[in-house]
């Protein structure tokens, strides 16, 4: 790798058992209720996930690190092109980001002719189916033998940023301060040392667990964002899904990776897409070294406005800290619409602690605290005596409101005044492998390219009234995906027992390069495959496996009209 490329590396996420997450469940209210998942949104857990803000050579980078394995070998470095300040980032950014902007399959349903179900009955139409606190830290010099340019400590860590002059003793460094480095490293690592270059190491604080991970902001001089997968791929895992936001004045591009459009006739329509992510994975694997991102969303960036930010929302650190006790301070939680992230639970648990004997009967944090009047009330307390033994409650109001404004409070309101401070917002997604990591994808943007929808809507068509049929299983319908894409099902969809078969072709509709100027540039067209292989309007029946086209059976259902026509006339003379 040149220095020139080098010039534009921005971070990696690499830590011993880097694994992928959960989303956060934010509550929908104060009251502490869960929304029920949209059907229509196929569910991907991506291994890694960064939100980049670009403008005037300034990159802010919101990084969510994600890590299973021992809190003591939790180890996280990051080349990067200059000296950073590091502040503490949300998990709720992450959650509200996946949310807002997550691929939407929905399928609507069509009527022809007289059908026995449908409207009629309440049943099926148009439904979709059931599916499955900152830091500024100058630097400070030091020894001018040693790689260190600056150490501190913000929320649960401890970081240092080291020279990337030499490999050899910025590894010794991090040996000798008990920052741990994973196995493989040193190798990966070599591709981004030279003269100019910087990395930061994180550690947890002795005495943090991995509970009190939070996500980090970094803010630096960049030309353009960059992920360095080629030092990623130590921990990397197999179809690593990796998530990437960018904010900026346009629709943001992957500069040197493809980009590919999937073919949605490969979908599970009738399912709500749930083979979403298989496609991806298929569809990226089709592309060139596996080097291309799919566009998930491309729009106003007003979508995530007011979302984490609304006026009023968290209510005032004094108000929190002067509730009388420990029921009122949750109640307040509750009240104001703070989200039970991972950072929020780490902090109420050092103050409120949950009881040994609630985890015994299956109730979690969140739903302790959210249900706290009635959990710490004097009657419960009375009525089960056993789920409290050893409880000793910690309550400091002023020192835990502190904390929630620092690691909760402060980190969300920031991140959601980026959607205030930039127009456009855009989502892309690819899958790796470590051995596909070899190429370190760059973004920028081309603001004449046209939005990107997240919402994609299909139609699903039953012909009734041939038969008359009840069953709508068994009623031939025809899906036309978003796309266009139109797929016959003579023998009707069987959907009270579903059982998808995923059409021939390609899993691209085309694979191409975006440029920061002018339309994309098409690498790879599969239309014509594509359409071969679903038999558009085409006669190739098939009557063993229940496929056959729908001029075909137009004309089979004409020939039958004719012969009992002709009988009819035969009998009256």
């Amino acid at each position: 790798m040149t220095n020139a490329r080098n010039k534009n590396l921005v971070f990696l996420l690499l830590g011993a058992g880097l694994g992928a997450s959960l989303l956060t469940v934010t509550p929908a209210a104060a009251c502490g209720c869960f929304t029920p998942p949209d059907p229509s949104v196929p569910v991907v857990q991506a291994g890694e996930r960064i939100a980049f803000a670009m403008a005037n050579g300034q990159v802010t980078a919101h990084i969510q690190i994600q890590y299973a394995g021992n809190a003591g070998e939790f180890g996280w470095i990051l080349p990067l092109p200059s000296i950073p300040k590091l502040e503490l980032g949300s998990d709720e950014l992450f959650t509200q980001l996946t949310a807002t902007t997550q691929p939407k399959y929905k399928l609507n349903r069509v009527y022809e002719g007289q059908c026995g179900f449908g409207q009629g009955r309440g049943g099926f139409g148009n439904q979709s189916p059931t599916a499955a606190g900152a830091v500024d830290s100058e630097a400070k010099d030091g020894d001018s033998s040693s790689p260190l340019v600056y150490q501190d400590s913000v929320g649960p860590y401890d970081y240092a940023v080291l020279k990337a002059d030499s490999k050899d003793e910025m590894l010794k460094w991090l040996a000798d301060n008990r920052y741990f480095v994973p196995a493989g490293t040193d190798a990966t690592v070599a591709p981004y040392i030279h003269p100019g270059a910087y990395f930061l190491a994180l550690k947890l604080k002795s005495g943090a667990s991995t509970g009190d991970l939070q996500p980090v902001v970094l803010r630096y001089a960049s030309d353009l964002p960059m992920i360095p997968l080629v030092l990623t791929s130590v921990a990397a895992q197999k179809d690593m899904g990796i998530q990437v936001w960018m904010l900026g004045a346009g629709r943001a591009i992957p500069r040197n990776y493809f980009h590919t459009v999937i073919n949605d006739a490969k979908l599970d329509w009738l399912n709500g897409s749930s083979n979403y992510n298989d496609v991806i994975i298929a569809a990226t694997k089709e592309a060139d070294g596996r080097h291309t991102f799919v566009t998930e969303y491309a729009g106003s960036s007003s979508v995530m406005q007011n979302v984490l930010n609304p006026a009023g929302r968290f209510g005032t650190q004094p108000e929190l800290a002067a509730q009388p006790d420990a029921i009122m301070f949750l109640d307040y939680l509750n009240r104001n619409r703070f989200a039970y992230t991972s950072q929020l639970t780490s902090i109420l648990g050092r103050y409120i602690p949950v009881p040994a004997g609630f985890a015994a009967k299956g109730i979690t944090a969140q739903q302790f605290y959210q249900q706290g009047n009635y959990y710490l009330s004097e009657s419960y307390r009375k009525q089960n005596p056993d789920d409290f033994v050893g409880f000793v409650l910690n309550y400091q109001p002023t020192a835990m409101a502190q904390d929630i404004f620092d690691r909760v409070v402060n980190p969300a309101l920031a991140a959601g005044a980026l959607f205030d401070a930039f127009p456009y917002l855009t989502r892309l997604y690819t899958t790796l492998s470590p051995n596909d990591m070899n190429k370190d994808p760059v973004f920028s943007f081309n603001p004449k390219l046209s939005d990107w929808p997240n919402l994609h809507e299909g139609t699903l068509t039953y012909h009734c009234g041939f038969f008359g049929s009840d069953n709508q299983g068994a009623t031939r319908a025809t899906l036309e995906t978003a796309s266009g894409w139109i797929i016959e099902y003579p023998s009707g969809t069987g959907q009270n027992n579903p059982s998808f078969v995923q059409p021939a072709g390609p899993f691209s509709q085309r694979i191409e390069i975006l440029a920061e100027e002018g339309p994309p540039t098409v690498v790879t067209d599969n239309a014509d495959t594509i359409g071969g292989s679903l038999h558009t309007g085409g006669c190739d029946v098939a009557f063993a496996s229940g496929r056959f086209g729908f001029g075909a059976a137009a004309l089979l259902f004409a020939a039958l009209a004719l012969t009992l026509r002709s009988l009819r006339r035969r009998r009256t003379h």
